[in-house]
């Protein structure tokens, strides 16, 4: 009795301290708290809710009313299902194509990120030598210095990956390599050092510390550079455009040119393809948020 008394005592006595501790809600506080809360809400509806929410009521218009440009609903009927099977078949179902390109494409270019930026940015972590300045230079560059299209075409040409998919790969995971680098670099940096030497001292090489100690480490940045990468991979028009012409060849953003013309413009069908392209990278981002702000913050505090 006598601890049971002195349990329910302390609780009580923490009870009226955490009350206690509450600060008063002062109009400085509630603006912090609700006000600037509420402000960027509305801010994420104007900037992303409603430029989606027009492109879908467009894209469920028939072509009078989608050519009107109107921010309302369908006076003359929805032709969803209508819009979605006219843009799938057209042009020899080259949506579907488009599609298993754009997949190939991105998740091959995506795989040769991880494992390349894994590795150099743990060798620019752990590894201090001098020619880490150099090649500090060239991943910058690789941020900064615009891509030059002739010269790579002429390259592409040499060696005969023109107009073909594994030059496309090579050229996507170039592009998004130095980003790539420095996200890792800077996860590398939280991983204690200890954790190699003890994988050393074990009888690990050089592969096996790396795939087997670091790179299951590297999961929340691996997977922040697989949602950002696969997305502008995704979305890439300049590239394909230049590097990968033909209907063949097409990947999503191409598929735009299709109900677009001099004399024509199909802006129904238009529209319900950039919301079909659009809903792949959409669904990404909602479901792996999380880990994208965890992995581009890790590296944050410590570096």
């Amino acid at each position: 009795m006598t601890l049971t008394r002195t349990i329910t005592t302390a609780g009580s006595s923490k009870a009226k301290i955490a009350r206690s501790d509450r600060r008063p809600m002062t109009p400085r506080l509630f603006f912090t708290r609700y006000v600037i809360g509420i402000i960027a809400i509305l801010a994420s509806i104007v900037v992303f809710i409603v430029p989606f929410a027009f492109i879908f009521l467009t894209a469920v218009k028939n072509p009078q009313e989608a050519s009107l440009f109107e921010f309302s609903l369908p006076a003359q009927g929805w032709y969803l299902w209508e819009n979605i099977v006219t843009v799938l078949q057209a042009r020899d179902w080259m949506l579907v194509t488009a599609f298993i390109n754009s997949t190939v494409l991105t998740v091959a270019s995506v795989a040769i990120m991880v494992v390349f930026a894994a590795m150099v940015g743990y060798i620019l972590q752990r590894r201090k030598s001098k020619w880490n300045a150099v090649i500090n230079i060239f991943v910058l560059a690789g941020l900064i210095v615009p891509p030059a299209v002739v010269p790579t075409i002429w390259v592409l040409q040499g060696i005969g990956l023109f107009k073909t998919m594994p030059g496309m790969i090579l050229i996507e995971a170039t592009f998004g390599l130095s980003f790539c680098i420095l996200l890792f670099r800077a996860f590398v940096s939280t991983i204690p050092r200890e954790l190699d030497e003890a994988a050393v001292i074990d009888g690990a090489g050089p592969l096996r510390l790396f795939f087997q100690v670091i790179m299951p480490l590297l999961k929340p940045v691996a997977v922040t550079v697989i949602v950002v990468q696969s997305v502008a991979v995704f979305n890439d028009f300049t590239g394909p455009l230049y590097f990968l012409p033909g209907d063949a060849n097409a990947t999503v953003q191409l598929t735009l040119y299709n109900f677009q013309s001099q004399s024509l413009s199909q802006w129904n069908l238009l529209f319900m393809n950039i919301l079909l392209i659009t809903v792949p990278p959409l669904v990404m981002y909602v479901f792996f948020q999380r880990q994208i702000v965890a992995g581009m913050t890790s590296g944050a505090v410590k570096g």
